[in-house]
């Protein structure tokens, strides 16, 4: 398995990046799995719904299954949050994992910049960004990728996504 992040502030189009990324890798073969960090509660779950219930009535963990797919969903009840390495060792086995968000680990990131934010741009304070993708110009050493040429950013992934078993290494080093 190998690993990339996206990282840029809210509103710069990491989700609209991953929604045609990840359809391009599959599309030459690879198998993708994503991680995305929520900064709020959030819930995929429905009130009342029989999971819910369950949820509520204090179970740490509750398995959804069907035919078509299967959730687990844990409860941290008071837990600390996991850390994106503890995430990374709990997912199953595909080509790429790809991040979004969790901009303050220590992992390879492509920065994702849209001028129209009016944010400063991340990679001159983050030495794990390894390349920006943009709508406009950007002077940087970096590889510059443009942010609609998505088969650039694929090839740069695949070139460039680092081995997740050294990654987790290197996090239990630090």
């Amino acid at each position: 398995m190998r690993v990339i992040g996206l990282a840029g502030w809210s509103g710069a189009g990491k989700t609209t990046l991953l929604s045609r990324l990840v359809p391009h890798l599959i599309g030459e073969g690879a198998r993708v799995s994503v991680i995305k960090h929520a900064h709020h509660e959030f819930d995929m779950d429905k009130p009342g719904k029989d999971s819910w219930v369950h949820r509520q009535a204090g179970a740490t963990q509750v398995l959804i299954s069907s035919a078509k797919r299967w959730a687990l969903l844990n409860e941290l009840r008071g837990d600390p949050e996991p850390s994106l390495f503890e995430l990374l060792s709990k997912m199953a086995p595909v080509d790429y994992v790809i991040i979004e968000g969790f901009k303050a680990q220590e992992h390879r990131k492509i920065e994702i910049y849209r001028a129209e934010n009016a944010k400063p741009l991340m990679f001159p304070n983050d030495p794990n960004i390894i390349a920006v993708a943009t709508d406009v110009r950007v002077e940087s050493e970096l590889p510059v990728l443009g942010l609609n040429d998505i088969p650039a950013i694929a090839d740069f992934v695949k070139a460039h996504a680092e081995n997740r078993d050294e990654l987790l290494a290197r996090a239990t080093m630090g």
